[in-house]
């Protein structure tokens, strides 16, 4: 895989433990990758405070027994004193049915789901969480932290259903469980999704939010555009100076796929862009074995213009975004692999795939092994078109650029193949998946219905 040393790096972190920590009187919170150096604060997920747990109540003091002297039994009419509970599960529990109020008792709750992980009672631990899942009361503030527990208990499905219940409840407006779901969303390989969580919950902020840049950064590493990614985490130190975590992650960057500036002549574009080539031979070009440019160098209006075009972007301006790219794509002699491959979002979420297609194919081409994220673009086109055999193409080249990575465009392949009505191919993508995530620790609930209904079409076409 043509992957670059410092894209590496960040792009084991998007794959990295969403295991949380848990603060007196807090709910838990997704840490960071297991790879990432230890800072003096969490950088990866966050939580809100918990209401303090209520006294025991329904305890009273014990009875001190009237004994006569001399004689050890106790006087006639007294009763020996009731044991006083000391078991800290147990004393949470009587807390529990003590509490008046819904608020008070979630806050129990949630305290004695982390005891029980603590004392190695996982499955007592999950349980408590999926009970708190399933009841029907407005409290969006207890299934936020419902989210970060499962996480730390490794659920994912839990964690993306707590969160997702909890900004329902406030409408979408919830930037903090944005930031967490789209967290174990980059854990589950799920960038699309995760990209819009972050990208929602940072307008809701005004793109002030460190965290949320932080790990939008996580995720445009990990698919290989680096200059977005210093980007974002130059923003997230802008906001907060003392964000390690961001420090650390654009020291280690290096320099390639950063765009730089210099005082230059844009240079032509190398060759004729054919935008009628066949998608085949675009895949065969872009696995070919090439030398990767440490650095895209513009002159300065040229980088000014590609700026603006994602400062318009981020402000919901994308046909002011677009008009800017296409300066930039014309300035640099036709192509410019940032600006077309960015261009190219805008217009799949324009739902304008024929020209996203145009802008997109010339980075495939070229670029592809640099930024093999596009493959997978060109994949969804070539589905949404019902060209399936150049979008299997193109989710199998993906598939291998990212390889011990993301298994999630495995699901594609398997989607595709089965399309097609290659159900032995798609089951062996579907198993293929499974055996990677099981070795990430994960294991999709609804893994086991799909095998078992791929095994019938393996049996019945047979």
């Amino acid at each position: 895989m043509r992957i670059t040393v410092g894209v590496a790096c960040a792009l084991l972190l998007c794959v990295a433990s969403v295991a949380a920590q848990m603060e007196p009187g807090s709910g838990t919170r997704p840490a960071r990758p297991a790879d990432s150096k230890p800072s003096t604060r969490q950088q990866t997920g966050e939580s809100e405070s918990q209401k303090p747990a209520p006294p025991v109540s329904g305890e009273s003091p014990a009875k001190t027994p009237v004994r006569s002297a001399g004689n050890e039994q106790p006087i006639e009419g007294t009763q020996p004193a009731p044991p006083v509970a000391t078991d800290p599960i147990t004393v949470l529990r009587e807390q529990i049915d003590a509490a008046p109020t819904a608020q008070e008792k979630a806050a129990l709750q949630l305290k004695l789901a982390d005891l029980l992980m603590h004392t190695g009672k996982q499955q007592e631990a999950h349980s408590q969480l999926g009970q708190m899942l399933s009841e029907d009361r407005f409290d969006p503030q207890s299934f936020y932290n419902i989210g970060n527990a499962f996480a730390r208990l490794g659920d994912i499905d839990g964690a993306v259903a707590s969160y997702r219940k909890a900004i329902d409840q406030r409408k979408g407006r919830y930037s903090k469980a944005l930031n967490n779901l789209a967290v174990v969303l980059m854990r589950r390989g799920e960038w699309d999704l995760a990209n819009e969580a972050l990208t929602s919950a940072l307008r809701m902020e005004n793109y002030r939010y460190a965290e949320a840049s932080y790990n939008l950064g996580r995720l445009y590493a990990a698919q290989g555009q680096l200059d977005l990614a210093i980007r974002e985490w130059r923003r997230a130190l802008k906001i907060d100076p003392n964000h390690l975590a961001a420090a650390q992650a654009i020291a280690r960057s290096g320099r390639e796929g950063q765009v730089t500036v210099s005082s230059i002549t844009p240079a032509p574009a190398v060759g004729d862009v054919n935008a009628s080539a066949g998608p085949r031979n675009e895949v065969k070009a872009a696995a070919a074995p090439r030398m990767l440019r440490p650095v895209l160098v513009v002159d300065p209006m040229t980088y000014g213009l590609l700026q603006r075009a994602r400062e318009a972007h981020e402000r919901g301006k994308d046909q002011e975004a677009i008009g800017s790219y296409r300066t930039v794509i014309s300035r640099m002699g036709g192509y410019f692999a940032p600006a077309n491959l960015e261009i190219s979002y805008i217009l799949l979420s324009l739902k304008q795939p024929d020209e996203a297609l145009i802008y997109l194919k010339p980075v495939t081409t070229r670029d592809g092994t640099r930024y093999p994220i596009s493959y997978y673009h060109l994949a969804r086109i070539y589905e949404v078109k019902d060209d399936l055999v150049h979008a299997g193409e193109a989710y199998d080249q993906v598939a291998t650029l990212y390889r011990g990575i993301n298994p999630q465009f495995l699901l594609d392949i398997s989607r595709v193949r089965e399309k097609r009505g290659d159900y032995q191919g798609a089951l062996a993508a579907m198993e293929e998946y499974l055996k990677a995530v099981q070795q990430l620790g994960l294991k999709p609930l609804w893994s086991e219905e799909r095998l078992a209904a791929l095994r019938q079409k393996v049996a019945t076409s047979k």
